[in-house]
């Protein structure tokens, strides 16, 4: 299981809220969880795919930023 994380725009839970169906369906329930108190907006996804570019344009076909940070 890989762990991806991004930074992302997403500010507040109710764009949590939107996101949420779209994320259970594509990365599992349970899998991903947002840090919006920490100041990249974070995103972590735990997945069997390692394919970071599909989950960020996921959440740019919704109107958000969304980029892998990487170490």
């Amino acid at each position: 299981m890989n762990v991806l994380v991004f930074k992302t725009s997403v500010e507040e839970q109710r764009q949590v809220r939107v996101l949420t169906p779209v994320l259970n369906r594509h990365a599992g329930r349970g899998n991903w969880n947002f840090a919006l108190d920490d100041r990249d907006r974070v995103l972590r996804i735990k997945s069997s795919c390692a394919d970071a570019t599909f989950y960020s344009t996921l959440l740019h076909q919704h109107g958000f930023f969304c980029r892998e940070l990487t170490d």
